[in-house]
């Protein structure tokens, strides 16, 4: 593969200026440069003391312009054991290896990333590679250090076989729960393996570029690192995808996209003129996209005009300050109002915040903006590397600058400061992976997890909230607030409505679990239908497996309804007043079947008998329609009554016995039941009951709802 192609960014910062965003005046790291000079140091013996090694002197300026006060003498004892127990090691490119720890270091180095992150880089393959040992690590460099070079280095390929590959990850995973700089030091890694690829035989290629885009890439976007993840992106479409990037390149260098920077330059004057005469101070930047960029928005447009291959950047000194070039932009120019996108009110997950529109000018160019203050494109950038060490509470002696990128944390009650950089979906991801019961369970779940890009915030009926997946279902929340208590999940309400686990949540919903009390009851196969996250799905098969008759029980058949009946006739007695006609008899109604004390309204039926009903009864209201004349009726002096009752459940085994155990508790009679068949786990049962005190009725439907799985009973309405 040409040099050109394994280095996309390159050909697309030739093709597209970048007017502010880059650094001007320095040079991407010669590798060849650096390889000499690590020869020559190694024949003319190691540096003056007082000064750093040559071969590191662009990570020292890259480091020093984030830290001007950084102490950089560590990083010159850290260069000089990696170079020595390097020595004689070469790159399958013909360089010094050494070569290679320099450039993931200068790569961290130019985002920001503190003294302790750039030692543990420089030596993050001498323990995988070399003689020196953790403990010697240690010793010489503290334990941060240590820990974040045993974070990067693989497990043993003679101990894991296949597996060695996921268990390296899930090492690495596992300590990046505790640093989040272990996972930068590996994606900075894997960036400069990814530019030097071309070397590699075109398999291995693919396969290494496949493992890229599925896990690092993911993991580089939910940890905001932008710089990263857009040039791993372009390195991986050139590989994987070898004639779209060709097209894309071809497009970027013709005449649309050389075109594209006086279309970007003029749309750029255009705003920064508005913002000077609102008295806004503002820098206005042509932020080009890359490669794959213009790749989806050539899909998505078809033909791309000037302003398609680049966005403009508006960077402002505080958050309020990004409202008003919104309000400025939105009142001169004309709105995309489509294109608004408020990331600083509602952040993404990955600590990304910024104003996105888009504006017509007068000539009907659209152009895209993105709006944030200079700390915001900071973390936009280089996400958690940003932010520095997720420990350090005051600066460290050894790396006073350390603590200077952690502007923004906040300080928890007892002192400690929280992390910003173990977010929600990490801290799922370490529990889930624990339950992973092999290597591949593993890898294919994180595939899968990696693979869902939006997150969504539910709360809990406690008032505590849920970080779970865009798409996921009460089946999720349940397993991600009570974990294995979860089996026992009878259903859910979701807003204050009673729901089936299979409903998928939306952002803000507001979600109650209501479990069963028997903790015998586990999940049916068809939640795995449902199980969005591996900590459900892992946890469901696992007790599917440890409970083969669950696993294999037939779906049940329609089933008829049950009903149970029994020859009962007393029940309350009712008066009805006929205006001197013959006494009629007078029965309750079997749409509402009223019960005294409610207020009651009679209707004359066939056979000359009168019915009542509850005057809240539709029925009523239809009688009226109808011009049927309402006759006036009355309890009288018996207390007891017949009521339906209709009783809401989820199923489960021993319900009915149950609930009839409830209802003879009562004192009531069943004069009759129905069950209807189960829908959706949910079951309706109807009972006709025989009071003795019409005053026990209150008393009789809260013992019936609490029963283990019943969420409501009420009596019948109109049918």
């Amino acid at each position: 593969m040409s040099a050109e192609a394994t280095n996309p960014v390159s050909a697309a910062e030739a093709a597209i200026t970048d007017t502010g965003v880059r650094r001007r005046g320095r040079a991407r790291l010669d590798l060849r440069r650096i390889g000499r000079a690590a020869l020559l140091g190694a024949t003319a013996g190691p540096a003056p003391r007082d000064r750093l090694p040559d071969a590191i002197s662009h990570v020292a300026e890259a480091h020093r312009a984030h830290h001007p006060d950084a102490d950089l003498s560590v990083l010159r004892r850290a260069y000089v054991l990696a170079e020595s127990s390097h020595r004689g090691q070469f790159r399958k490119s013909g360089e010094p290896y050494i070569t290679h720890p320099l450039a993931v270091t200068l790569i961290l180095a130019e985002l920001g990333a503190e003294t302790t992150t750039l030692t543990a880089s420089l030596l993050h393959d001498t323990v995988e590679d070399t003689e020196v040992t953790l403990d010697q690590v240690r010793r010489e460099f503290g334990d941060e250090v240590a820990y974040l070079v045993d974070g990067v280095t693989k497990v043993e390929k003679i101990d894991y076989g296949a597996a060695a590959e996921p268990e390296t990850f899930r090492k690495m995973l596992v300590a990046t729960g505790d640093d989040v700089r272990v996972m930068s030091i590996k994606l900075a890694d894997r960036l400069h393996n990814m530019r030097t690829l071309g070397v590699m035989r075109p398999e291995k290629q693919a396969r290494i570029a496949k493992v890229t885009r599925d896990v690092l890439i993911p993991l580089a976007e939910r940890l905001g690192v932008q710089a990263l993840k857009t040039e791993l992106e372009d390195l991986v479409f050139a590989i994987l995808h070898p004639e779209e990037y060709e097209t894309t390149r071809a497009l970027i260098a013709g005449p649309a996209g050389t075109g594209s920077t006086d279309a970007l330059a003029a749309a750029a004057e255009q705003v920064a003129a508005v913002l000077r005469e609102a008295d806004i101070a503002a820098d206005v930047l042509v932020r080009p996209r890359h490669f794959v960029s213009v790749h989806r928005a050539r899909l998505k447009r078809g033909e791309l005009r000037g302003c398609d291959f680049g966005r403009l950047l508006v960077l402002v000194a505080e958050d309020a300050d990004c409202y008003a070039v919104l309000g400025e932009l939105h009142t001169c120019f004309t709105p995309l109002i489509s294109e608004f996108k408020d990331f600083i009110a509602a952040p993404k997950f990955n600590l990304y915040q910024s104003l996105h529109t888009a504006i017509a000018a007068p000539d009907g160019a659209v152009a895209e903006v993105l709006i944030r203050t200079h700390r915001m494109h900071k973390v936009a950038e280089a996400g958690v590397v940003a932010l520095g060490s997720p420990h350090a509470t005051t600066p460290d002696s050894t790396a006073p600058d350390a603590a200077d990128p952690s502007e923004g944390f906040e300080t928890a009650g007892d002192g400690e400061r929280t992390d910003p950089t173990r977010p929600g979906w990490l801290a799922r991801l370490l529990d889930w992976q624990q339950s992973a019961p092999d290597a591949d369970t593993f890898w294919n779940s994180l595939h899968a997890d990696l693979a869902e890009d939006r997150e969504i915030t539910v709360f809990r009926a406690d008032g505590g909230t849920l970080g779970l997946p865009a798409g996921a279902t009460c089946v999720d929340a349940a397993y991600a607030q009570h974990a294995e208590a979860a089996h026992g999940c009878l259903g859910a309400r979701v807003n204050g409505r009673l729901a089936p686990l299979s409903t998928p949540l939306s952002d803000g919903d507001t979600v109650q679990l209501l479990l069963a009390q028997d903790t015998g009851s586990g999940p049916s196969p068809a939640w795995l239908d449902h199980a969005r996250t591996p900590a459900a799905r892992i946890a469901i098969t696992a007790w599917l497996q440890a409970h083969p008759e669950a696993a294999h029980q037939p779906a049940a058949a329609p089933r008829p309804q049950l009903s149970v009946a029994a020859d009962r006739n007393s029940r309350a007695e009712l008066h009805a007043d006929l205006d001197g006609g013959p006494p009629a008899p007078v029965r309750p109604a079997g749409c509402c079947t009223p019960v005294p004390p409610d207020e009651i309204t009679g209707f004359r039926v066939r056979g000359g008998a009168v019915t009542a009903h509850r005057t809240g009864c539709p029925a009523v209201d239809t009688m009226r329609r109808l011009g049927r004349t309402a006759v006036q009726v009355r309890w009288g002096d018996a207390a007891h009554c017949r009521v339906t009752l209709v009783a809401e459940s989820f199923g489960r085994p021993g319900l009915l016995a149950d609930l009839t155990e409830a209802i003879a508790t009562a004192g009531a009679e069943v004069v009759s039941a129905t069950v209807e068949p189960p829908n959706e786990q949910r079951v309706r049962h109807t009972y006709t009951l025989e009071l003795p005190d019409a005053a026990e009725l209150p008393r009789l439907m809260r013992a019936m709802r609490d029963v283990p799985g019943v969420y409501d009973v009420g009596r019948t309405h109109g049918l």
